[in-house]
């Protein structure tokens, strides 16, 4: 640290201690189409290629640039006038890319907008972006205080960062050991390798998106997939939500190994992982009692009999997606509705096999359910519907989309009686206008989706 004399407004020399420089990511202006934190950046190019950029801190050390032609007496900007404090606030509504932007316009902007304090999350998105090279300029400065360590960071964001390597996740792993949250969506050159670091030496860990990385296929704190039960003292990953959606890879044995390790899981996407079974599941349910939101949507294999080892959540469960299983019947949907009876949300799209026998088995069971999707299964019909309109009081959102077996009446029952129904998608059905219109006079706030280019 270096002390600064800095000549106030009234003339009084003031001492000020200014930090040593450091590097900060900063994207200069004339960007490429990447994006940083949920918005425009602008980077330095060479070819396609975007990079971090390092730099030193702005050489003014009170103020921004001033306009020569002003009066000497003038050139202070008004916003100097806030205080620390007040710049702190409005600092920690800007993006990451924003921020490092705000730490070259003076001395005092660049020590405040590297306060620890703002730097709790680190949000890098696009596809051209070298995010192993940000990530590593970022968490060297922010360990500048702490060496090696970076005590304040809980949570990075780098969905879409398409470059995103297993390098820039070792740098995450070592670097902060209290990250609460980590995504990488869509980064599909991460490995398992890569994300056992981050659970093995991230313990307070809760929130992992890993969807879309194909190479995932395992969570664990062995590298050997193989081993179900973890060596290290009954030692469990304190993961409570975990996407796995388009994990493709995923199987049987990889599910095996995640439930042992991740026994405090209360949500879990399973989203198009193709090769899981019924026989998944089973591991899942032994293991993981807590779960309250699944999902195995269009994952082909699964059955009634997956219903029947997902039934044994009981009333823990509140949400379940189960589209476009070809394999789930009335059976399955029967014990769901039997056992899970606090169910609030239930998307079976696409189950074919599923009839007006099933729904009644739900709406009887199921009272609390507030969201329904039965789009596409020819088998329900207007009976169905009135089952559930004359049960499912809660209701506020279902989703009849491409039901062949629906009609007019069966829509008219479910308004009469679904006073707080908000959002009712009829697409592709054949709905006479009047049943529409029906429905928009008793359920006054429901947002209709339809095909009908009579009703508006």
């Amino acid at each position: 640290e270096t002390e600064t004399s800095v000549k106030g407004n009234n003339g009084v020399i003031i001492m000020r201690t200014v930090s040593t420089p450091s590097p900060a990511l900063i994207l200069p202006p004339r960007s490429s189409p990447g994006v940083l934190n949920g918005s425009s950046t602008s980077s330095s190019t060479f070819g396609t290629e975007t990079i971090a950029m390092v730099h030193t801190p702005p050489t003014s050390l009170t103020h921004p640039q001033r306009s020569l032609r002003q009066p000497r007496d003038q050139q202070g900007a008004p916003i100097d006038i806030l205080p620390d404090h007040a710049f702190l606030q409005i600092f920690t509504h800007l993006p990451t890319n924003q921020l490092c932007r705000c730490a070259r316009v003076c001395r005092r902007w660049y020590n405040l907008a590297w306060d620890p304090r703002l730097w709790r999350t680190i949000r890098l998105m696009g596809d051209v972006l070298h995010v192993d090279r940000a990530l590593r300029v970022l968490t060297r400065r922010l360990c500048q205080d702490t060496p090696n360590v970076c005590l304040t960071l809980e949570t990075v964001v780098v969905s879409g960062c398409r470059r995103l390597t297993d390098r820039g996740l070792y740098t995450v792993a070592q670097c902060c050991p209290e990250l609460r949250r980590l995504e990488v969506a869509g980064c599909y050159n991460v490995s398992n390798e890569a994300v056992f670091e981050v659970v093995s030496r991230c313990p307070n860990l809760e929130h992992l998106d890993v969807s879309g990385c194909s190479k995932v296929t395992c969570i664990s704190l062995t590298r050997d997939v193989s081993v179900k039960l973890s060596p290290l003292h009954g030692q469990q990953i304190s993961i409570r939500y975990l996407d796995m959606t388009d994990c493709f890879a995923l199987e049987d044995e990889g599910l095996h190994t995640i439930a042992a390790h991740c026994t405090q899981l209360t949500h879990l996407y399973l989203r198009r992982c193709v090769r899981l079974t019924d026989e998944g599941l089973r591991f899942l349910v032994i293991y993981c009692p807590s779960v309250r939101e699944l999902s195995v949507s269009d994952c082909r294999f699964i059955s009634d009999f997956g219903l029947r080892e997902i039934a044994k959540l009981e009333g823990r469960l509140r949400y379940l997606s189960i589209a476009h299983c070809g394999r789930i019947t009335d059976v399955g949907v029967r014990y769901i509705a039997k056992y899970c009876n606090r169910l609030r949300y239930l998307n079976a799209r696409g189950c074919e096999g599923l009839t007006d026998h099933g729904i009644e088995h739900l709406a009887k069971n199921c009272l609390k359910l507030k969201s329904l999707d039965i789009g596409k299964c020819p088998l329900v019909s207007d009976a169905g519907l009135e089952q559930l309109a004359l049960n499912s009081f809660n209701l506020k959102r279902l989703s009849l989309k491409s039901c062949e077996s629906i009609t007019g009446r069966g829509l008219q029952v479910v308004a009469a009686n679904c006073f707080d129904l908000q959002l009712l998608n009829v697409q592709d059905c054949d709905m006479p206008l009047e049943a529409l219109r029906f429905v928009k006079r008793h359920c006054k706030r429901c947002v209709i989706e339809h095909t009908n280019p009579a009703f508006f």
